[in-house]
């Protein structure tokens, strides 16, 4: 898939983050490697390799939620949005960006002094290892909410007017209607009578 390219102010954030969280993958294979070789090796299994790679695995994919919105790829039906005028799409657009918006808000809302109260007491996971992870990643939630608003936002602004041309659902489906349409006409002319004498008349004129 080809990278969407940067069409906002905001989008040089989304860019910088996606770039750092890109290595992240490769750091929790790393550490899961050396875990297997301590334990099933060398006999000296470690305490603090699960916890981090599910503390480092949920920061990635609040990272990658946030790269997903500025490159438009989060999952969508487009078989009826790519079929719409382009109004209509506008419409559909403004609806979602809404209610990312104020779920984003809610979210943000309902769970802040949560997230303030883990932060600031270091909440920490409870564990013999006990990674401070509530206390980090709670608040990190609700940052990634709103940069992910803004981002949706900055989205709608920059598509407004751009002319993204028809969808090649658009173009598969108008091509498919003619092809289905013209093998009816042909079966139809196959099975008229009169259509094979117009046949032979012409035959016998040549």
């Amino acid at each position: 898939m080809e990278e969407h390219k940067r069409t906002g102010p905001l989008d040089l954030v989304t860019w910088s983050i996606s770039r750092v969280a890109m290595w992240l993958p490769m750091c929790i294979v790393s550490i899961i490697f050396f875990e297997v070789m301590m334990r099933y090796v060398f006999g000296s299994p470690t305490m603090w390799v699960n916890e981090t790679s599910l503390w480092i695995a949920g920061a990635l994919y609040l990272f990658a939620g946030i790269y997903s919105m500025q490159q438009r790829s989060h999952i969508r039906i487009y078989i009826l949005y790519d079929l719409c005028p382009r109004w209509l799409r506008r419409t559909c657009d403004v609806i979602s960006v809404f209610c990312i918006v104020v779920f984003a808000v809610a979210l943000i809302w309902g769970g802040f002094d949560d997230a303030l109260r883990k932060f600031l007491t270091w909440e920490r996971f409870g564990t013999k290892f006990d990674p401070p992870i509530p206390a980090t990643l709670k608040p990190l939630i609700l940052i990634t909410m709103a940069i992910l608003a803004l981002q949706a936002i900055s989205n709608l602004i920059y598509d407004w007017n751009t002319d993204q041309g028809e969808s090649q659902l658009a173009e598969n489906v108008s091509e498919l209607m003619g092809y289905i349409g013209g093998n009816q006409a042909d079966a139809r002319s196959s099975d008229d009578p009169s259509a094979h004498d117009d046949v032979k008349r012409s035959q016998k004129v040549q």
